[in-house]
């Protein structure tokens, strides 16, 4: 009897999923295995909204499982000695899962592999499980990786991407192979699952994708799709994803491919140079402000008590959702790291504390890209956050949404509560910062004047 082990990661889902495919190839039976790594809440990633996210993926992989005549195997403790012990206990020959991009589990991976290799037993790492195109797939000339999205878009978009794979029908696992309990599905601000991802999928193609070209930055329509906590646990395959979105074609779908895109952009990045999820990447800045006035201002700005109330209507989204309009997330970042000036991890590890979507690479990323320290080819651009409220939220409905100080407030005056009689402003908070001294105070850090 041929058995295999399949250890899920990323890559919580049935559908086109390369590595429980080629164990099923490979072996009469196989034990689809997660393991409940207690590092991961040491490292601080065990945050409560992906927990919650994070519960009910495993509850639905492991129904789709029975389903198929199988079940999920749950383990706790480090994942190179539990997967060896299940290898062990039904005599797997090999192991397969998804390529790693972080530091966190290319450390994981390697440690797997030496035991493996110790007990007489095979690893095999597929790529594509979590990305489109795998992370060294595409590198320019002289570098082992793109450092502008630009041409690294032109080039991915050519890239022929392999087929999708079909759910298996049959999923066999050996009886002997014994399993924690999964965890009580804990409510939380998103559905997760692969179900509710496939349901989702099919949905925004039908009904959102038409306008997202010339919606994508709407914050008060929110014409997104809100995938992304999907694709960051791997409820849905990113390879699926561009095939499908593709199909549906249209200016819809060339614009959310390239956000697509970014997802890759980052994690290319991320697996050459793992150091940049906690140091810059590019610029190096030491000269971020500290002290205790600038704690106080970062404290207003995780409380969405800035005085500017787009700016808060973000950050207050952030708190009630895990998660936030991807034009805010731009803002406020904008508003921590250069009309803050405060150091872009603080508010990095805030994302991260909070979104059902935190992921390393984006997250880090992206917030080195708006600091000025990542990859845009434009680090010294500031982000005016009233300008962006008018442009984005010109009647103000994302504000009202969520600043209920103001609910009462009409139209765009609702952007600048400064000019109104204090009785209007029910108890809104003066602005941190007038705009020109935080501008003035960017530039002379950053030696522009």
């Amino acid at each position: 009897m041929r058995r295999a082990v399949v250890l899920f990661t990323g890559d919580l889902r049935l559908h086109d999923h390369p590595p429980l495919r080629a164990a099923l190839a490979a072996a009469d039976e196989v034990v689809p295995l997660f393991v409940r790594d207690p590092a991961v809440a040491r490292a601080g990633f065990a945050a409560p909204h992906r927990t919650a996210f994070l519960t009910a993926c495993l509850a639905d992989l492991d129904a789709g499982l029975r389903e198929r005549g199988g079940r999920l195997v749950v383990r706790e403790g480090d994942p190179a000695a539990e997967v060896c012990a299940v290898a062990a206990e039904c005599d797997a020959a090999e192991v397969h899962l998804a390529a790693a991009d972080s530091g966190f589990g290319q450390r994981r991976e390697d440690r797997l592999r030496r035991a493996l290799t110790a007990a007489g037993r095979r690893l095999h790492v597929h790529d594509t499980v979590v990305t489109a195109v795998p992370p060294g797939a595409l590198t320019p000339q002289g570098s082992d990786h793109f450092a502008v999205f630009t041409p690294y878009f032109r080039h991915w978009s050519g890239y022929r991407l392999r087929d999708t794979l079909p759910a298996p029908r049959r999923v066999p696992v050996p009886d002997e192979v014994g399993s924690a309990a999964l965890p009580e599905v804990s409510a939380g601000p998103a559905e997760g699952g692969e179900r509710a991802a496939r349901r989702r999928l099919t949905a925004w193609l039908r009904g959102g994708l038409a306008s997202y070209a010339t919606g994508q930055d709407d914050l008060a329509g929110d014409r997104t799709s809100r995938l992304s906590p999907h694709l960051h646990f791997g409820t849905l395959s990113a390879v699926e994803t561009v095939h499908r979105v593709r199909a549906a074609g249209g200016p819809g779908a060339e614009a959310f491919v390239r956000q697509l895109c970014w997802r890759d952009f980052n994690r290319q990045l991320l697996a050459v140079r793992p150091q940049v999820s906690a140091a810059d990447y590019r610029t190096r800045h030491d000269r971020w402000r500290t002290g205790r006035a600038a704690e106080a201002d970062a404290l207003a700005w995780r409380e969405g008590l800035t005085g500017y109330p787009v700016v808060d209507a973000g950050m207050r989204q952030l708190r009630a959702e895990g998660w936030m309009h991807n034009r805010a997330r731009l803002l406020v970042a904008s508003f921590l790291t250069k009309t803050l000036y405060v150091d872009w991890r603080v508010g990095a590890a805030h994302f991260l504390d909070l979104l059902v979507d935190g992921d390393v690479a984006n997250n880090q990323l992206n917030w080195q890209w708006v600091a000025g320290t990542g990859t845009d080819t434009r680090p010294n651009r500031v982000l005016n956050p009233l300008l962006q409220a008018r442009r984005y939220d010109p009647d103000g409905g994302y504000v009202r949404r969520w600043v209920p100080e103001l609910a009462a407030v009409e139209g765009a005056a609702v952007h600048e509560p400064w000019k109104l009689p204090a009785a209007d402003r029910k108890g809104y908070p003066e602005r941190l910062v007038e705009l020109p001294d935080g501008l003035a105070r960017f530039r002379q850090a950053r030696g522009l004047d």
